[in-house]
């Protein structure tokens, strides 16, 4: 086989020369292919720090920074998304890091900036720590300090040497503290001041969240403001609901009022305060405070409620007054006017302790309007060796002294003698007694009345004999020194027994009732509930039932009608009834006259006396008849 000669004509020549530079060309771009295709497959793990601009620089090995790049001039660096200008550096770029100088400002995002005067920036920890004049700018909040260290991986912010922190609603100064751009959380440390409007935190430690507006205080903290000032160790506000929760020991003070507990809940702006754990209020303006273990109030409406080992004291005066209750409501009407009054309203064991006076009931209501105590059922209150009891009793103070005490309904009034077996008893319906500097002066009983009283030889205080009354109305009035000095009655029937002649049975009334056992011995015995005996209580007297007004009552209430026997029957009772009803008020209505008539004239004990003698030989000629 024989080969054929390369041609050299032109035509083969060009052909040739085309073939040479692809090939060429497929040589020279089969690398760069290559290299496209390795950058392409690697991933983005870039840390360094890279010099984007600057006017000038140079490097010196002999000078005092060998290892450095020496940059002048619009310096500007970028490291993972944060970019940095100064007007001059040292740029180390084995160590991926710098020192800036002059004008150093940082933008991370488009919503963190932070401006000083000189940093040190290391790329590998991520950590720029900026000096003199720093601020540092994230969305709403600017802080303020001379040194500062931002921890860009964990997005810290540590600030020295005195800080502020601020936004359009707070300012916050601390010695030292941090401030986190993830969480916009920041913690303050010693020397802290918050200042908000016109409510002021200072505090030893304060953690503050710029999003919800949540502060967190520890340690000896106070919280001032125009409505009053708060003392904690331990509490959380709110700043924009101005709701607080307080733990540790906390104290509300509200212009005149103070609040303490163990855990104190307040809100500013609607008034309302919870207290928890052996709470304490103290009302400054009217000297008084309430001990409780749980408690609520609120002061623009002025209504609240407390309960366990409830105490309430009075010290107004020079004599502190106790009370005691399970429970007690607090009402408060026409508040903010010249009008107001207050009403307590105790419930369940309520017994009271001063010096000078003692009581226990059921409950009781306190109104400051007519400075009245209302004690309701079974109530009893004693002075000196003096009991009064009776289905209700109002107690009326002046300048927190007793002024009077009205005993309505199965009224009782006991006096023990100084040998402490006698007792003068004096029983009605109602019963009034008025007081002068704490003293009983006058006692006022009021249909019904029934009486026993010792009489006592002046010389030697022994006892003469026993004077049994009944009476419609009886006064007496008593000396300072707390002795009878006279007895005022209408129609009467009395009887004088010699103290060796007392018939069995006759030394007590049928009320009568003596319950020094269940009377507070101090203040500390308040708690300590003793109840009546079985059978001593006091027993329910039912209303009288009002005649019908019309004969045709029970037709309209559905009854059946009723027969003309029975409905004369009924207006015969109806009219008994008014009868008895009219001879009642007209009795009644003739005592007052009789009470009115006696003031006028002033009747004496002497006149009793004769009219006891005359009333007694009265009975004994019945007798012999």
């Amino acid at each position: 086989m024989r080969l054929k000669p390369i041609s050299t004509s032109n035509g083969d020549r060009h052909s040739g020369v085309l073939w040479a530079v692809l090939c060429l060309f497929v040589l020279c771009l089969l690398p760069a292919l290559a290299q496209k295709k390795v950058k392409t497959a690697a991933p983005q793990t870039d840390d360094r720090v890279y010099l984007v601009h600057s006017d000038e620089l140079r490097y010196d090995q002999f000078g005092p920074v060998p290892d450095a790049q020496i940059v002048k001039g619009k310096v500007q660096f970028m490291h993972k998304g944060a970019r940095m200008w100064c007007d001059s550096a040292y740029f180390y770029q084995q160590t991926n890091s710098f020192r800036a100088f002059g004008h150093v400002r940082m933008v991370q995002g488009d919503t963190l900036s932070l401006t000083c005067e000189r940093a040190f920036y290391d790329g590998q920890a991520q950590m720029m720590e900026a000096r003199q004049n720093v601020w540092l700018k994230h969305r709403g909040q600017t802080l303020n300090t001379d040194s500062l260290n931002y921890d860009r991986l964990y997005n810290n912010a540590y600030f020295f040497e005195g800080g502020t922190l601020t936004d359009k609603n707070q300012k916050l100064v601390a010695d030292w503290g941090q401030y986190n751009t993830q969480t916009r959380e920041a913690v303050f440390y010693y020397n802290v001041k918050m200042i908000e409007g016109d409510r002021v935190i200072t505090t030893d430690t304060l953690h503050y969240n710029t999003q919800n507006s949540m502060a967190h205080v520890l340690g000896p903290s106070k919280i001032t403001s125009k409505t009053g000032v708060i003392e904690t160790r331990d509490g959380y506000f709110d700043t924009k609901t101005s709701k607080s929760k307080l733990f540790g020991r906390s104290t509300v003070n509200d212009k005149d009022k103070t609040i303490t507990g163990d855990s104190l809940y307040y809100d500013d702006k609607t008034g309302q305060s919870e207290g928890y754990g052996d709470v304490i209020y103290v009302d400054k303006k009217n000297n008084n405070s309430l001990l409780c273990q749980r408690f609520n109030y609120n002061e623009k409406t002025g209504k609240g409620w407390a309960t366990g080992k409830l105490l309430a004291k009075d010290y107004s005066q020079k004599d502190t007054l106790y009370v005691h209750a399970d429970s007690v409501k607090l009402f408060t009407y026409n508040i903010n006017t010249d009008s107001v009054y207050r009403l307590a309203h105790c419930f369940r064991h309520v017994r009271a302790y001063r010096t000078d006076v003692q009581a226990v009931c059921d409950s009781m209501v306190a109104n400051s309007k007519d400075s009245c105590l209302t004690m309701y059922r079974d109530p009893i209150v004693w002075n000196a060796n003096r009991q009064l009891l009776g289905e209700v009793i109002k107690i009326y103070m002046q300048d927190s002294t007793v002024r009077e005490a009205h005993v309505l309904g199965q009224a009782l009034s006991v006096e023990q003698m100084p040998d402490s077996v006698h007792f003068n008893q004096l029983s009605s319906r109602d019963m009034f007694a008025y007081f002068v500097d704490g003293n009983v002066r006058r006692n006022d009983a009021i249909s019904n009345v029934r009486s026993i009283y010792y009489s006592v030889d002046e010389k030697d205080s022994t006892l003469i004999g026993l004077n049994y009354l009944e009476t419609d109305t009886m006064r007496m009035y008593i000396s300072p020194q707390r002795k009878l000095q006279k007895i005022w009655t209408c129609r009467f029937e009395a009887t004088l027994y010699p103290m060796t002649q007392i018939p069995p049975g006759k030394e007590q009334l049928g009320a009568f009732g003596w319950f020094d056992y269940v009377r507070p011995l101090n203040k500390d015995d308040l708690y300590e509930w003793r109840p009546k005996a079985a059978g001593t209580e006091l027993k329910k007297v039912q209303p009288r039932v009002l005649p019908k007004q019309r004969l045709d009552d029970d037709e309209k209430s559905g009854g059946k009608a009723k027969s003309d026997k029975e409905k004369t029957a009924e207006q015969t009772t109806e009219q008994a009834a008014a009868d008895d009803e009219n001879k009642t008020d007209a009795a009644a209505a003739k005592a007052k006259s009789a009470v009115k008539a006696s003031a006028k004239k002033g009747s004496s004990a002497a006149t009793a006396k004769k009219s006891t003698a005359k009333n007694r030989t009265t009975t004994a000629n019945r007798k012999s008849k």
